[in-house]
């Protein structure tokens, strides 16, 4: 009522407060919207993140915006030496290519192969390749003689000792009878065993032409020797720690777990518990090398010095030569309580480490649940 009697002036100034608060208003349920937009596109968009991230490669199959399994030509660089044995194929070899950095993929080699309907014959050797070829450079370097590294062998971590000597000698051309008598008697280098496993040393090394069994041999020890003792381990307890060291080679996957693998070997063994390693079952039993991480039913109940399944404390011998950092790990456990572990990616890995056969139990199933869901690969 008062604005009906207001001067103009008064009248002008009320229909302006009214305008301001209006404005206010407007502005703050403007801002308040937006902000309402901004959250419902900010949780489609992490909703899109978490299902592009768990269903990339099915959304880019069925969208056909799958990435090239080959490296594009023209990007090789570096260096990379590969490995081929007795008995590898398209498909082994495909996956030695991808693990040295050759190839994009573990596929892309045998897949370049299948599609150009290519069955070549591999010669056993060391191959000087680079990383980020194509399989079809790939394939070129590996049938060129030129690529061939003589007199050079390239030992991975966790061969067993007979392993080690067939790669020896495909790669050297020295006998494997010479190697095999070569290795008949450890003391012969200093060693106090009844046999050299676990004192192979992995690396890649480069002899000169004529370099006889003999001196292979003594090469191979002497790297391990001198792991040991840049570990700290005392010249007594080098057989323990070898023993201890060649089951973290075959049980832990990645490098930052296997301090933690010696902490639950030191763990289960200082309260008296069966070390119940599958490695030891599989090498006592002969299986080791089945591509699967679990083991059979005869493994796991064979009555044998390696299977800690059945026997207690460590196995026999080592079941492998381990390198640098499992010698190191079996010298140095990292700090922890667990006494049990499991690895539940098989691709990647990824292990959980427990203190209790519950929290086990759980991530027992949770391994379960990853083979089930992959077809029970590696598994």
């Amino acid at each position: 009522m008062d604005a009906l009697f207001a001067g103009p002036d008064e009248a002008e100034r009320a229909r302006e407060v009214r305008h301001a608060r209006d404005r206010r208003k407007s502005r703050i349920a403007g801002w308040v919207v937006f902000g309402v937009i901004l959250a419902i596109l900010g949780g489609v968009v992490a909703g899109g993140f978490a299902v592009w991230n768990t269903y990339e490669d099915k959304i880019r199959a069925f969208m056909g915006w799958e990435e090239p399994k080959d490296y594009e030509a023209g990007i090789a660089e570096g260096e990379a030496l590969v490995t081929i044995v007795s008995g590898d194929t398209g498909a082994t070899i495909s996956t030695t290519l991808f693990d040295a950095g050759v190839t994009k993929t573990s596929d892309a080699f045998y897949d370049y192969l299948v599609e150009s309907a290519q069955n070549p014959t591999f010669q056993p050797g060391v191959y000087a390749l680079q990383q980020k070829m194509t399989s079809a450079a790939a394939l070129d370097s590996l049938l060129d003689p030129a690529s061939k590294r003589e007199f050079t062998a390239q030992l991975p971590e966790g061969l067993t000792a007979e392993q080690t000597l067939q790669r020896l000698s495909e790669s050297l051309a020295i006998p494997l009878e010479d190697l095999q008598a070569a290795t008949a008697d450890p003391s012969a280098y200093g060693v106090s065993a009844d046999t050299l496993e676990g004192w192979l040393f992995p690396a890649t090394y480069t002899f000169d032409p004529g370099v006889t069994a003999t001196d292979v041999i003594t090469t191979l020890v002497n790297r391990a020797v001198q792991s040991l003792d840049a570990a700290g381990v005392p010249a007594d307890q080098r057989q323990q720690v070898l023993i201890t060291a060649s089951i973290i080679e075959r049980e832990a996957r990645l490098p930052d777990d296997f301090a933690k693998v010696s902490r639950v070997i030191a763990n289960r063994l200082a309260d008296g518990m069966k070390l119940q390693m599958d490695s030891t079952a599989q090498y006592g039993y002969g299986e080791m090398h089945d591509g699967t991480a679990s083991s059979s039913k005869e493994a796991l109940e064979d009555d044998n010095a390696w299977n800690t399944y059945v026997i207690d404390g460590l196995p026999a011998t080592p079941i492998s030569n381990p390198g640098d950092t499992a010698i190191d790990a079996a010298m140095h456990p990292a700090e922890g309580d667990w006494l049990y572990f499991v690895t539940w990616n098989i691709d990647t890995g990824e292990t959980i480490f427990s203190a209790t056969y519950a929290e086990h139990e759980a991530a027992i199933g949770q391994w379960e649940k990853w083979c089930s869901e992959n077809d029970n690969r590696g598994c």
